[in-house]
């Protein structure tokens, strides 16, 4: 069940200060909610919150605890079952469209499950650590930040289900501003070097780090707004067939889809649903929650496109890494500010028009792990730059996150480019 890193990246030897950091904000994310939250499943993409504080324990009792502490005895074993996700490899596991049938183990004993690997896990980094275990611990603390912010966003969905429209927080939300006017940022036609080294921690899917040619292209200084989405809605842009790829028409017209997720109009006026409850819309706030097929139909009603993944990573290479990334204060994309290259991180996941594949030479991880990208790489779209529930330091220029073009339960906007 071990596994090797092909090129395991020099980790401080104070592994317990993150790591702890990790878990507390995963349980200071769990916190407002009851239990009876923290078991629903709203559909079968999201997962129970307690679901993901049991698995991502799983993760580090199973692949970072019994491989590398001979002295470790699992706390039950039948977690094994119930907490795997997608790993076949490790035999089989409880069906993902049910994980919200799992009322037993109860939240109390999810903390008491957390609270074992945790001591556990803090025993063992503090003993001699090969490169290879060090490793192990960092693919596990990214692995639980990718969950936090799965945690927030499976939770929206399910209260958006719920008729009360209850709140998750208090969500602060900027007073209303007047918006920087659209420009565009022009970036020369050469060779680029996309993808991520090797100084640091990289998932698979981005590496490794190679060169490719890109003609003139420009891309937006800022997301595209919910005002400036509302046009296109107000244009019939949901009824006009030759807006959209043939997949999204399909999409739309078979789920009967009007405007974005979360959105509702009540005596003709927008409302959002946010972490915060319902709330009305702000046209200069960005426009979140939409498909690939909606974000694609938006841009051609533009007449402009998406970007690929390597321009928007060009782009963003030379831009600081920080915005408006997860604050449990905040959790709400705020308007564009500015003249940079705004919002290139945070407040939304922004689409590509690139294929989730592998670049060239990618190799799996060895052992269990190969299952963690690779098998994915296909039917999925690429989206870039984190949103407002990624964790600050969980994003990079290289990161390559993937979902299905229908998928619209996440925080996904949309970043105009055109050819130059």
């Amino acid at each position: 069940m071990a596994f090797i890193a092909k090129s395991a990246p020099e980790c401080d030897a104070a592994l317990a200060g993150p790591y702890s950091s990790i878990r507390a904000l995963t349980e200071q994310l769990a916190a407002p909610l009851t239990a009876e939250d923290q078991c629903i499943q709203s559909m079968p993409d999201a997962s129970p919150v307690k679901w993901h504080r049991a698995h991502t324990t799983w993760f580090f009792e199973t692949l970072v605890l019994l491989p590398y502490a001979p002295w470790y005895r699992p706390y039950d074993a039948r977690f094994h079952y119930l907490f795997n996700s997608y790993y076949e490899a490790l035999g089989a596991r409880h069906p993902r469209p049910q994980r919200g049938l799992i009322t037993r183990p109860t939240c109390d004993e999810v903390t008491r499950y957390r609270k074992h690997v945790d001591a556990a896990m803090l025993r063992l980094v503090s003993t001699d650590q090969t490169s290879e275990m060090r490793w192990a611990c960092e693919l596990g603390m990214q692995h639980e930040q990718q969950h936090q912010e799965l945690i927030l966003t499976d939770i929206k969905h399910a209260f958006w289900c719920n008729a009360l429209y209850p709140a998750y927080a208090d969500c602060l939300r900027e007073s209303e501003q007047s918006l920087p006017t659209l420009s565009w940022r022009e970036f020369a036609d050469g060779i680029y070097w996309i993808g991520s080294g090797t100084d640091g921690f990289a998932f698979d899917n981005e590496q490794p780090r190679h060169r490719v040619l890109l003609s003139p292209f420009r891309l937006a200084t800022r997301l595209v707004t919910c005002g400036e989405y509302l046009e296109f809605m107000k244009d019939n842009g949901y009824r006009r067939p030759e807006l959209w790829l043939s997949d999204g028409w399909n999409f739309v017209q078979t789920h009967g889809i009007r405007a974005p997720e979360y959105w509702s109009e009540e005596s003709g006026e927008w409302q959002l649903f946010t972490l915060g409850g319902m709330k009305p819309l702000r046209r200069e706030e960005p426009v979140v929650h939409v498909s690939f097929y909606e974000a694609d139909a938006y841009a051609r009603w533009c007449g402009k496109r998406l970007p690929t993944e390597f321009e928007w990573e060009a782009a963003a290479t030379s831009e600081p890494v920080g915005g408006n990334l997860l604050d449990p204060a905040r959790l709400h994309p705020k308007p564009a500010s500015g003249d940079r290259l705004a919002q290139i991180y945070g407040d939304a996941w922004e689409w590509t028009r690139s294929a989730y594949e592998p670049y060239p030479g990618f190799k799996p991880w060895d052992g269990v792990v190969a299952e963690y990208n690779g098998k994915f790489m296909c039917g999925q779209m690429v989206l870039r730059g984190g949103s407002c529930v990624t964790p600050a330091d969980h994003i990079r220029p290289g990161y390559r996150n993937f979902f299905p073009p229908s998928a619209r339960w996440q925080f996904s906007g949309i970043r105009l480019a055109e050819d130059a």
